[in-house]
């Protein structure tokens, strides 16, 4: 399709057309079958690895490294060489085109904004890759789907709560919501059986594994929670 193409809505007006990445609809299949995105922060990336390799342990399927961590661009090349038949890998706290570009370049599956920024979702789209903007209010989240995005971030989710994701579905039936921010483990399955796509979980599920706590015990508990949120897909009525 044409640059500055266009479709005509229901209503009759003209918009932009939606065209999300190549590789979206692939990667919607995926978190409809493991439904949870664990979103890791560190000091430095060289700390990732053995959480990682706990949370594939435990099921875990959706792993989002954060352009915030020290050492990431540099560790995400051979972090995707090692875990990435495993699981997607993919990096959060994307901000600026540049900075996506570059993740695009050095193998992120998948990215995610803390902030609605429709730059951010072209250089991904442009790319093939699945990209997840953030925002909080109908208008943000609207304006990152109909840019392209194949789902939009409700961020910080626990200021809204699960039944913000059916009131979003009445105007804009079609769109794919995956909360984050301040979701725990317990709240995992509300958030899915309210209509979301999927959840991002990051402290509440990963606690001290960074600072020396027991990666048996992460372990269990992705385990856990990957049982609990298939559950809830199972019965939810997220797509």
């Amino acid at each position: 399709m044409a640059a500055g193409s266009s479709y005509v809505s229901a209503a009759g007006s003209a918009g932009p057309l939606r065209r999300p990445a190549p590789d979206a609809g692939a990667w919607l299949a995926e978190l409809a079958a493991s439904p949870l995105i664990v979103v890791l922060r560190a000091r430095h990336a060289s700390e990732y690895a053995p959480v990682m390799e706990a949370l594939l342990e435990g099921g875990v399927r959706h792993v989002e490294l954060t352009l915030s961590t020290a050492g990431v661009l540099e560790a995400l090349g051979d972090l995707v060489r090692q875990y990435g038949a495993d699981a997607r890998i993919g990096v959060g706290t994307v901000t600026d085109a540049v900075s996506a570009g570059t993740l695009i370049g050095a193998g992120a599956g998948f990215l995610v904004t803390p902030v609605m920024s429709v730059e951010v979702v072209a250089t991904a789209t442009a790319a093939g890759i699945p990209v997840v903007p953030g925002g909080l209010t109908p208008t943000e989240l609207y304006a990152g789907w109909q840019a392209g995005a194949p789902a939009v971030k409700v961020f910080p989710a626990s200021l809204v709560g699960p039944g913000y994701v059916s009131q979003l579905r009445g105007p804009f039936p079609d769109i794919q919501v995956i909360p984050s921010g301040g979701i725990g483990t317990e709240e995992a399955d509300a958030w899915l059986r309210a209509g979301a796509l999927a959840v991002g979980m990051g402290g509440p599920l990963v606690q001290d594994a960074f600072a020396g706590g027991s990666l048996a015990g992460l372990k269990e508990r992705s385990r856990k929670l990957v049982a609990a949120v298939a559950a809830a897909r199972g019965s939810g009525t997220g797509q």
